[in-house]
């Protein structure tokens, strides 16, 4: 009996051993860091690869350092010029600092994403509604340095924003579209008046210097003459100035 005993308790020792082991042999991915603590007090971030904890005295929280896809659901957004619209985008972020991540923040996923949401109404509250159609490379940039800064004492690093999707009512379309129109009729008067008024600026510029010189004023009379002289299926009456006898061959002025 005292052999089953002693046998016993070795068998017990044996399987706490191996458990208290296999609870201090930890093993990190490459892309996985252990923030350690030792009786609650940081004492050092530690991986990848096979790392040992104390068991009981030694806890650790594991980091992905991974690059993290935050897709932002979308969010009313009234824009400068008062338009409700609804705008999502995707956040890519990762950290940098396993230990500002840990120990700066309780939750840094929740944290980011909250934080984008205001940051997306804030940013694009600011600007109208063609420019959040027009150019959203400029406010993605915006966005992104906003996020990066706030985000950097947790140790993550914002680095890339992409607004998704821009949607808006349809009462609006119909009204961006009439907008549309009437600013394409209004381009096309102007651009027709902006011809008019230089074909009338040419055309003061051709009479001031013909004012200048008779001849010129002549041959111009003389060159609308054979113009009109082409067209052999009509009969026009035109009035011949006496100033013009004297350049025609065997006519005297009077």
């Amino acid at each position: 009996m005292d052999i089953l005993a002693d046998l016993g308790f070795y068998l017990v020792l044996g399987i706490l051993l191996v458990l208290v082991l296999a609870s201090a042999i930890r093993v990190l991915r490459e892309y996985e860091r252990a923030v350690v603590f030792t009786l609650g007090r940081y004492t050092g971030t530690k991986g990848p690869g096979l790392i040992l904890i104390i068991p009981f005295v030694q806890q650790l929280v594991r980091v992905d350092l991974r690059t993290i896809t935050l897709d932002v659901p979308k969010q009313d957004v009234i824009s400068k010029d008062n338009v409700s619209v609804n705008v999502s985008a995707v956040v890519y972020f990762r950290v940098l600092d396993a230990q500002k991540a840990t120990i700066q923040v309780e939750n840094f996923m929740a944290a980011t994403t909250e934080l984008a949401q205001t940051t997306l109404r804030a940013v694009l509250g600011k600007h109208e509604l063609d420019e959040m159609l027009a150019e959203r490379d400029k406010l993605n940039d915006d966005i992104q340095e906003i996020l990066d800064t706030q985000t950097e004492a947790w140790g993550i690093k914002v680095a890339n924003v992409e607004i998704k999707h821009v949607d808006v009512a349809e009462s609006m379309i119909r009204a961006i579209a009439r907008q549309a129109e009437a600013e394409r009729e209004r381009r096309a008067k102007v651009i027709n008046a902006d011809g008019e008024q230089q074909a009338a600026q040419k055309l003061l510029e051709a009479a001031q210097i013909m004012a200048k010189d008779p001849g010129a004023m002549q041959l111009r009379y003389l060159s609308s003459l054979n113009f009109i002289a082409g067209d052999k299926n009509s009969t026009i009456v035109f009035p011949f100035p006496i100033e013009m006898a004297s350049l025609v061959p065997g006519v005297k002025k009077s």
